[in-house]
């Protein structure tokens, strides 16, 4: 199982990123996936949720209206738009794939290595 998360950075309060994580080593289209976070000297952060089709989401109460979870199946890709973004969304981002074949468990113990999002007031 490989996840590379991209496409964080730095970026202003209000402002927008879009995050991708590349995965492969395992039928991406087999697995619900994750985003989780995880501030410095916190602990992780489960952010939001997409089932292997992509007709199921969730959000955590902190990002939803502002964040959106997406895949592409035939690129093996997951997404997450984030908008309005806030000083409180500063953590390192990691992309998690389910334990569960086919199947949500909840349990994600693969994930990435993350990427990193400061968000500056």
């Amino acid at each position: 199982v490989k996840l590379v998360e991209s496409g964080g950075g730095l970026v202003q309060s209000g402002g927008s990123l879009r995050l991708s994580c590349a995965a492969s080593g395992f039928t991406f289209s087999d697995y619900w996936m994750y985003w989780v976070r995880q501030a410095p000297g916190k602990g992780l952060e489960w952010v939001s949720r997409i089932s292997t089709g992509g007709a199921i989401t969730a959000y955590g109460d902190s990002v939803k209206g502002r964040f959106t979870i997406s895949r592409d199946n035939a690129k093996n890709t997951l997404y997450l738009q984030m908008n309005d973004l806030k000083p409180e969304d500063t953590a390192r981002y990691y992309c998690a794939r389910d334990d569960r074949l086919a199947g949500y468990s909840g349990i994600y113990s693969a994930r990435g290595q993350g990427t990193q999002v400061t968000v500056s007031s």
